[in-house]
């Protein structure tokens, strides 16, 4: 397939596009090679210098105008849609039918972000009246709102080339929240990223924002993200990716002289916890629902559900046997990149090489492909190895069979941090669910009962974070209008008059 839209292989950097003399390919899954300029470091002092200046008009802009400018993005991005998914499909390799569902997801976000700053409620303002005669001391006239902190970084994810990427939820609720920001494009999908880009710079110009408010660099080599992580006029960064490169940037911005927030996403295997009368009634139709959850966009999602829980006895291996037969028929998938494929190929093994592990469906994938794999192991075997635990990107699953309900307890204290935990319930489970929830609380930032995790919904009552490894903020959430919380910070104004304080406190 040929591709209509050809990419010009540029930066944008306040306003301005902007070529380097090296560049790298595109590694598209069909279709043609382009070429892209490799970012540097100068471009990213050049985009943050650029940032901070904007800042001072962006930063006090009006809602509305800031709500008018989110809604304008997403009319730019629907105008591009026909050639963001032309792009998008030959990059990623995904249908497009994915890629116009998740367009939709990252319009909406954008279009529900500015209904929610419109209403203000996201300030959180408060207010203590001065009390002149109280004693021993009177009390001062005290204010308080959330103000938005500076530029922000945000990097691009590989498993999402628009919800978690150029226009996605965090470039989205730093520019809901007043913060210009500079992106760092993902090389997996770099035509994606710029003409989202672009669709960005056109509702500068519409609105008249400050040119400086958004730039977008592309990758191609380290440096490009170490340099903006570090540099010292970026006040928050924002990613989505893997356990080792976010750790890595989460220390380098602990280091820095100015110690700033990272909010990452890294990973997470999001268990299931099947209770015994659920097991017993639905056992065979959650099998199905699971392997369909897990096969999903070849499970490239940080919400796959890698694990489940299962106490062992025959219901126990009817389910094994439905989620295998349910996962046997399902072809190879696309991955999004030679190095997701890679990865996912050695993440088998290492599963498949750990001692008390049973393979109960595998297959050969190679290059870029992926077919399910299915893994089978005890609740003994799984606390004496913890790299049980760790996440594997793709469509495979493991099935961790406990001796019974103090052992799947057990087993649930033992987990580190995740975005999500499942319990299968029926009515009669309800005693085990209620001894097990408190246990879920402590280790993710959401908890489903009979559901499958894949799928976030963009509100306000969204958690899609939690404890590390899941993210590096377990108070924070990466999807939802609480997201915009992660870019402002608590300000009071005490006796300031009113004629002076900004307007939203007037």
């Amino acid at each position: 397939m040929n591709t209509t839209f050809k990419p010009h292989g540029k930066h944008l950097v306040a306003g301005e596009w902007i070529g380097t003399d090296n560049t790298f390919p595109s590694e598209p899954a069909h279709g043609d090679v382009f070429q892209f300029s490799v970012g540097t470091p100068e471009l990213v002092d050049q985009a943050a210098q650029a940032a901070e200046d904007a800042f001072w008009t962006y930063g006090y802009t009006s809602r509305d105008e800031r709500a008018v400018f989110l809604e304008t993005i997403a009319e730019e991005i629907d105008a591009r849609g026909d050639a963001i998914t032309e792009i998008g499909t030959s990059e990623t390799g995904l249908p497009d039918g994915r890629l116009q569902g998740e367009r939709g997801r990252t319009v909406g976000q954008l279009r529900l972000f500015a209904s929610h700053i419109r209403d203000g409620a996201y300030l959180d303002r408060r207010h203590d009246g001065a009390l002149p005669d109280r004693q021993p001391l009177p009390r001062p006239d005290i204010r308080m709102m959330q103000r938005p902190i500076g530029p922000v970084a945000v990097f691009g994810a590989s498993n999402f080339p628009l919800a978690f990427s150029t226009a996605g939820g965090d470039t989205a609720s730093a520019l809901a929240a007043g913060c210009p920001v500079i992106v760092k494009g993902h090389s997996a999908h770099p035509g994606t990223g710029e003409i989202v880009a672009e669709a960005v710079h056109a509702a500068i110009e519409k609105c008249g924002m400050p040119k400086g408010v958004f730039s977008f660099i592309q990758g191609g080599k380290r440096d490009v993200g170490q340099s903006l992580v570090q540099h010292p006029l970026i006040k928050a960064v924002g990613f989505t990716g893997s356990l080792g490169g976010g750790r890595a940037l989460f220390d380098l911005c602990a280091q820095r002289p100015e110690p700033i927030p990272f909010f990452g996403e890294l990973g997470s295997v999001n268990p299931m916890f099947f209770l015994p009368d659920a097991l017993k009634a639905r056992g065979a139709e959650i099998a199905a629902g699971w392997a369909g959850s897990l096969t999903m966009g070849a499970g490239q999602f940080c919400t796959n559900p890698g694990i489940s829980v299962v106490i062992d006895g025959e219901d126990g291996d009817a389910f094994i046997e439905a989620a295998t037969n349910a996962l046997a028929p399902m072809g190879a998938q696309t991955m999004l990149t030679d190095g997701i494929a890679q990865a996912y190929r050695q993440g088998r093994d290492r599963i498949a090489g750990t001692a008390g592990v049973q393979e109960l469906l595998t297959s050969t994938c190679d290059l870029r492909n992926a077919t399910p794999y299915l893994f089978a192991t005890t609740g003994k075997e799984w606390l004496e190895n913890e790299v049980l635990g760790e996440e594997v990107f793709g469509p495979l699953g493991l099935i961790v069979k406990v001796a019974d309900f103090d052992e799947l307890l057990l087993l649930a204290k033992s987990l580190q941090g995740q975005l999500t935990c499942t319990v299968h319930m029926d009515a009669g489970d309800a005693d085990a669910a209620r001894k097990l929830l408190p246990v879920l609380e402590r280790k993710a930032g959401r908890i489903l009962a009979n559901g499958f995790p894949t799928g976030v919904e963009v509100c306000d009552a969204m958690v899609h974070g939690g404890p590390y490894p899941a993210s590096t903020n377990f108070g924070a959430t990466s999807v939802g209008t609480m997201s915009i919380r992660r870019f402002l910070r608590p300000v009071s104004y005490q006796n300031i008059p009113e004629a002076v304080l900004p307007s939203d406190l007037g």
